[in-house]
């Protein structure tokens, strides 16, 4: 409060300290200089970031957005596709339209629609632009080949199922730089990573968490896991060693659900919530979680905080369900470390969001983040943008990014490879990438695989010639009970239909 009896209020992307303020003389003490003013203020070339909903007709409209009680995104995007989770009677399915497939979409059009239980969780390739995982209720997960111009026929035969859960898988998440490597987290409290191009489980982990995993991130390269779980402790873990590397009792003290994600410098971010239900954010070091880098409280709302994390400019952006705001904030060294930028508001609540990666923003439009937001009924995308006045391409706003090509092969990860990823420029945009996908789809493990490994993938299997291998009565046995295995899940599936259509004739 200063002499006048009124309080002194600084924006919130204004850090204050007693140190660094002054006053500007003795006769007039409440009054700040204009060069102390500046050096309070916070220098950051993302100060000025805006969000803006795109117009109506650039939308995504008359769509069922799933209504199944699970906390994930419900969306995922890349630079060709938008894919959505939606309702579905008879089993699960979810929509993949082009990005230039905007306004009303047709009842008719086709679904991916091969689980028998609602799919809970999607995510694109970041290898392949053109190959998604989805997990289910069934307690499956299946891998879906979408074709170049995006779905003409309802899809309903994957690629490859990965089944090894025992109850029903709530986050699928693709290695972040090896090629067809995939973890699965499922409400058995295990989690096992999959290499995608065998259809083989090659490392569970099962005894590490007692409760529901919320959530699962990769670290940069890939060569560690971070956890949040219902038991309040988030973890690092080591999944080739299978062992966990730190640990954090009661990261957040709320029973509701906590987010964890690694960082480009390795620190985890966590959201969550309070002993009072506030939510909070915290900034942790890997290798001393004692006490956070940094806690701070947001507000009493009770959805959960989904947190998108960018790391070439370092900012998060956290949007929870259920609100109809984005808020975002920058990351840095300085104190108090993590620091707020701005905060994009609708009037309609967010049932879920889908986050474009780097490569398929519009550098021309100084776009750095591009949102997919979904409504009850719609998908709108909703653009951030830096404000600049050239026209030139701004080398500070996009240094070079994640590309989609791998560094390594699923089998030199799994053997203790690392690898970080392969670094691309967008001076010139990300165009042209047809050419790019064609070449990926020919030459990707999950289509053509030496003989050695093809014998381990029953849906691939089909495919090879006959004198690619001598197939032996194990090989054929196990093929005969992956088939059985489906004709009993879609057996499932057409009774429940025959059951419904009953009920409508009735």
């Amino acid at each position: 409060m200063n002499r006048l009896g009124l309080f002194l209020i600084y924006p919130s992307n204004v850090y204050v300290s007693h140190s660094n303020i002054c006053l500007q003389n003795a006769q007039n003490p409440d009054i700040l200089s204009a060069d102390m003013m500046r050096r309070v203020v916070r220098q950051s070339k993302f100060r000025h970031v805006f969000g803006q909903a795109v117009r109506n007709d650039q939308c995504y409209d008359d769509i069922r957005v799933s209504r199944v009680t699970w906390d994930s995104s419900f969306c995922a995007v890349n630079p060709k596709f938008v894919a959505i989770i939606i309702e579905a009677s008879g089993g699960g399915a979810f929509l993949v339209l082009p990005l230039q497939k905007t306004g009303r979409i047709d009842k008719a059009y086709p679904t991916v629609c091969g689980h028998t239980g609602p799919v809970l969780d999607i995510e694109w390739c970041p290898h392949n632009d053109h190959v998604i995982a989805s997990s289910s209720e069934d307690c499956t997960v299946m891998v879906w080949q979408i074709p170049e111009n995006g779905l003409e026929s309802p899809l309903s035969e994957p690629v490859v199922v990965l089944e090894g859960h025992s109850k029903r898988v709530g986050i699928v998440s693709w290695h972040p730089t090896a090629r067809n490597v995939l973890l699965s987290a499922g409400c058995d409290n295990q989690i096992i990573i999959w290499n995608v191009g065998t259809g083989e489980a090659m490392i569970n982990l099962e005894d590490m968490h007692p409760d529901v995993i919320f959530s699962v991130s990769w670290s940069r390269n890939g060569s560690l896991l971070c956890t949040a779980c219902k038991d309040k402790k988030v973890r690092v873990i080591d999944p080739r060693k299978k062992k966990i590397v730190a640990e954090k009792d009661k990261a957040h003290e709320g029973a509701r659900p906590m987010r964890a994600i690694f960082l480009a410098d390795g620190n985890i971010f966590t959201t969550g919530f309070s002993r009072m239900s506030e939510r909070q954010l915290a900034l942790w070091k890997t290798d001393s979680m004692d006490e956070p880098i940094c806690v701070q409280e947001m507000d009493t709302s009770n959805g959960v905080l989904l947190p998108f994390y960018d790391p070439d400019t370092n900012i998060v952006y956290l949007c929870g369900k259920g609100d109809s705001s984005i808020r975002y904030f920058e990351i840095t060294d300085e104190a108090p470390f993590v620091h707020y930028l701005n905060t994009f508001s609708t009037k309609e609540p967010q049932r879920g969001m889908g986050y474009m990666p780097k490569r398929g923003l519009d550098v021309n439009k100084c776009e750095i983040a591009r949102f997919y937001k979904l409504h009850e009924r719609k998908c709108e995308p909703i653009i951030m943008t830096v404000p600049r006045k050239s026209d030139l391409f701004q080398d500070d706003l996009y240094p070079d990014t994640a590309g989609p090509d791998p560094s390594l092969e699923a089998e030199e990860w799994f053997a203790g490879k690392n690898g970080g990823p392969i670094l691309i420029s967008l001076k010139d945009g990300y165009v042209s990438t047809k050419n790019r996908d064609l070449k990926v789809v020919k030459t990707n493990v999950l289509e053509s695989k030496p003989a050695t490994k093809v014998e381990n993938v029953p849906t691939v299997q089909k495919h090879a010639s006959p004198q690619s291998s001598v197939v032996s009565l194990e090989e054929v046995l196990r093929e005969f009970k992956s088939l059985r295995d489906r004709v009993i899940l879609q057996d499932r599936r057409i009774a429940r239909l025959e059951e419904q259509v009953a009920k409508v004739a009735m």
